[in-house]
C-alpha cells in the first residue's frame, strides 16, 4: 500500500483515509487536543503513519520487520515528521511488551488480522491499547473478493474452497492465512467492547479494473474513485470488497 497522499494509490487507500481522517477530527474536536496519540500496529514502512504524522499527531509503529522500521525512519525523516514517528519492533500478540496499555486515542490494525494465529485476541490486544474515549481503525481481507478473484481468473475449484473454508483460504499455497466477512469482523469488534461505527468495503471495484485503463483513460481514476466511495458504503458491496474496513468506538467515545 503507498501513500494516501498520492494520486494512484489513493485507490487502495482512499476510502480508509477519509474515515479515518474523519475519526481523528471528532476525537479533536471532542478532546480539545489538537495532537493525539496514534498507534499504528502492522504499520510497516509508514503508509499510514507518515501522514498522521503530516496532519501533527503523534504516531508509534509496532511492526515486526527491522526492515519496515528502517524504511519509517527514513520516510519519516524525509517528509520532516522524524520527531512524530517512533517505530519498534513487535507483533499484536507481544503488544504490550513494547506499548503502553491504554495509552492511544486511536488505534490501526490494518492488514494484521490475517495473519495471526488468533485474530479475537488480535483485537482485544488493539482495543486494550485504547483510551477510554478511544476509536479503532480495523482493516483486513474480504472473503467476497477473494472468491470473486479466483473465480474470474477461471480457478473455479479455488473459488468454491475459499467460499467454503472457514478461514476463507483457497488452497495450501494461499499465502494469507484468515480472511473475512464483515460480519465476522464486526462480531470481533463488538466482543472486544467497542460499538462499530461505520463499515465499509474497500477495492470493491479497483482490483477488477484493468490498470492501463485507469492509467490511460482521460478522468477513469477520478470517476472510479468517486464510484469507489459510493459503493463503500452500500452493505451489497461489502461481499465482494477485497478488503473490509471496521470503525469501532469505545461507549465514552460514541457518546462524546
Amino acid at each position: 500500500m503507498s501513500d494516501p497522499l498520492r494520486p494512484r494509490a489513493s485507490l487502495r487507500t482512499a476510502v480508509v483515509w477519509e474515515v479515518l481522517k474523519d475519526a481523528l477530527d471528532r476525537r479533536v474536536k471532542a478532546t480539545g487536543r489538537d495532537v493525539l496519540d496514534v498507534l499504528d500496529t502492522g504499520g510497516g514502512s509508514g503508509n499510514f503513519a507518515v501522514p498522521l504524522a503530516r496532519l501533527g499527531h503523534r504516531v508509534t509503529v509496532v511492526d515486526p520487520s527491522p526492515n519496515a522500521l528502517f524504511a519509517l525512519e527514513r520516510r519519516a525523516a524525509e517528509a520532516g515528521v522524524a520527531n512524530r514517528v517512533q517505530g519498534v519492533q513487535g507483533d499484536a500478540h507481544g503488544l504490550f511488551d513494547v506499548v503502553e496499555r491504554g495509552g492511544y486515542d486511536v488505534v490501526l490494525c490494518h492488514g494484521v488480522l490475517e495473519y495471526v494465529e488468533d485474530p479475537a485476541e488480535g483485537v482485544r490486544n488493539t482495543v486494550a491499547a485504547l483510551r477510554p474515549d478511544g476509536v479503532l481503525s480495523l482493516l483486513a481481507a474480504g472473503l467476497g473478493g477473494a472468491v470473486l478473484a479466483r473465480a474470474l481468473a477461471g480457478h473455479f475449484k479455488e473459488a468454491k474452497r475459499a467460499l467454503e473454508d472457514p478461514d476463507g483460504r483457497w488452497g495450501e499455497s494461499d499465502p494469507v492465512p484468515h480472511r473475512f466477512t464483515a460480519e465476522q469482523l464486526t462480531a470481533l469488534v463488538e466482543d472486544a467492547g467497542l460499538r462499530v461505527a461505520a463499515v465499509h468495503g474497500v477495492r470493491v471495484f479497483a482490483d477488477l479494473v484493468p490498470g492501463v485503463l485507469v492509467d490511460t483513460e482521460p478522468g477513469a481514476l477520478e470517476a472510479l474513485l468517486k464510484l469507489e466511495a459510493a459503493a463503500a458504503e452500500v452493505a451489497a458491496f461489502h461481499s465482494v470488497a477485497t478488503q473490509l474496513h471496521v470503525l469501532g468506538e469505545t461507549q465514552e467515545a460514541a457518546e462524546g
